[in-house]
């Protein structure tokens, strides 16, 4: 897996969930304690603990309708039968960029540059994710510019030039309150005259209005376009994992304002709720491209749906 190399990679996202494993797991060893099959009782607390664990009520629904179906079919479900298909279940409700092999890093790129929109209110790690993929990308050999489209908030301009600066890769910025369309402009212009390989463009995270917040993305997206045909050719909308529902709500409000193509959920090493990446990926039909769990640059993982679901369930 480019610089770092898969088993490393595994540690690090079985650390990651221990909170959710724990917990999820806990609860569910605590409930088939001393049963034999699934009853109705089992299948209204196994209802309870996962919405409890924000897998979120519609993806609920879908799991628990799967497994009434199969005691109804088979009329005999053990506890191990159970855990095979909530695992089996949970595999084929995520969404990924690949289901089968996610693609890396270093990976040849089907556009250049290969503009990508990145989107999320502030504080669930939106320019620490860009940063993040600046280092991945630069470390896969890859050319990366930094586009600070979020004018609105002086301070993200200034987070974003230490991410440039620690990946070593150049930024385009404007004046606080500037156009950000403009400086997505500029951005990609730039790229092109220096044949950079990634463009990752910071947009503003505040969700005022959904008129507003779609008008400014859709014009961000307009002159890109001008620049680039087909830019931006990936919008990845980051979300903090441990707000729960609040996660999901903002993601309504995204997915309404652009056409995102990908989810990054960060912060899943300090909550124990990680389930929100199961309902938000099944909710929204929305593949789940990046996961975050923990501060280091590795610690941004490709979303690999085996090995996550590997990971949540302990095998």
């Amino acid at each position: 897996m480019g610089l770092f190399n898969r088993g490393k990679q595994q540690e690090i996202l079985e650390s990651g969930l221990e909170k959710t494993r724990s917990s999820f797991f806990g609860k569910l060893n605590k409930m088939v304690r001393g049963k034999d099959s699934v009853d109705e009782e089992m299948l209204d607390d196994l209802e309870e603990l996962l919405v409890t664990s924000d897998v979120g009520v519609k993806t609920t629904v879908d799991i628990i309708r799967q497994v009434e179906d199969r005691v109804s079919r088979d009329k005999f479900v053990s506890i191990d039968d159970l855990n095979t298909l909530i695992k089996d279940e949970i595999t084929s409700l995520l969404l990924s960029d690949n289901p089968t092999q996610p693609i890396d890093f270093d990976a040849p790129l089907p556009n250049s540059p290969h503009v990508i929109m990145v989107v999320g209110v502030n504080g669930v790690g939106k320019t620490t994710t860009i940063g993040k993929l600046a280092s991945r990308y630069k470390a896969a050999g890859k050319s990366v510019m930094l586009g600070a489209a979020d004018t609105f908030r002086a301070a993200a301009t200034e987070q974003l030039d230490i991410w440039a600066e620690r990946a070593d890769v150049p930024i385009t910025k404007q004046g606080h309150g500037a156009d950000p369309a403009a400086v997505a402009y500029d951005t990609i212009a730039a790229a092109k005259s220096r044949n950079i390989d990634v463009v990752l463009i910071d947009t503003a995270g505040r969700l005022h209005t959904k008129g507003g917040l779609m008008d400014e993305l859709t014009k961000i997206k307009r002159v890109m376009d001008k620049q680039v045909v087909g830019a931006p050719h990936e919008v990845l909308l980051v979300l903090d994992a441990s707000t729960g529902q609040n996660a999901i709500r903002q993601a309504q409000e995204f997915t309404n304002a652009v056409d995102v193509t990908g989810l990054v959920l960060t912060k899943l090493d300090g909550t124990a709720k990680g389930g929100i990446v199961i309902g938000i990926s099944n909710e929204f039909r929305i593949p789940v491209k990046y996961i975050g769990v923990g501060e280091g640059i590795e610690d941004l993982q490709l979303f690999d749906r085996p090995r996550f679901v590997g990971a949540l369930f302990g095998a």
